[in-house]
């Protein structure tokens, strides 16, 4: 059985230099300094990321123009991180930023659970990274920080996220009705998830493929 830390005494939590590694992928905290990289992909892909996330409130900086925006950001997940709501990870590709991977709205007490959340590169889609990504953070979840359970929730007509849990064998759970505001519409989300005693039961395939 995974070990439960507190978030006192888990080290990840308080440091920046966090690091995850799956077979071909990084997944660490982003930093001031990817300002440059993260600018690039997000403009590039802006059509292709925006239909699927949540609208931007249009009095807020724009993180993918403003680097002090993209610095509040990464200021923001760190104290996420260290308060043990949140860990937010750049998904890398040969050292080259190709995503995000991020582990949000992690409550303790009786639930012990978390949601992963994703993007990739429309470059990059179709190569299974953001696949190995999730199970590098699910191992993570499980095994690091000691959570019982992790979902997915995903836009039904979302098909290129929709397959990435289909590839993993994820469960779904059913669709929760105008679940999440999306791109200033409340929409239908399918969910997904995972317990820790299915992690434990498949451990063995999750590494032997992935990691």
């Amino acid at each position: 059985m995974t070990r439960f830390r507190t978030p006192e005494s888990h080290p990840a939590r308080t440091s920046a230099g966090l690091r995850l590694y799956g077979r071909r992928v990084l997944l660490r905290p982003l930093v001031p300094p990817d300002f440059e990289s993260w600018k690039e992909v997000r403009q590039r892909n802006h059509d292709w990321l925006t239909v699927w996330e949540p609208q931007r409130s249009p009095h807020a900086p724009d993180p993918t123009v403003d680097r002090d925006a993209f610095s509040s950001r990464c200021g923001q997940r760190d104290r996420d991180r260290q308060s043990g709501v949140g860990y937010a990870f750049g998904l890398f590709v040969d050292q080259t930023l190709a995503g995000e991977v991020n582990l949000n709205n992690v409550v303790r007490g009786a639930l012990q659970t978390g949601t992963v959340g994703y993007w990739i590169d429309q470059a990059k889609a179709g190569q299974a990274y953001v696949a190995e990504g999730v199970v590098v953070a699910l191992r993570y979840a499980f095994e690091e920080l000691g959570l019982h359970r992790v979902e997915i929730c995903i836009v039904p007509r979302n098909h290129n996220s929709r397959r990435v849990m289909e590839k993993l064998a994820i469960r779904d759970e059913g669709t929760a009705q105008r679940f999440l505001e999306i791109n200033g519409v409340w929409e239908d989300h399918v969910r997904y998830g995972i317990t820790v005693e299915e992690w434990q039961a498949r451990r063995d395939e999750f590494v032997s493929t992935w990691l």
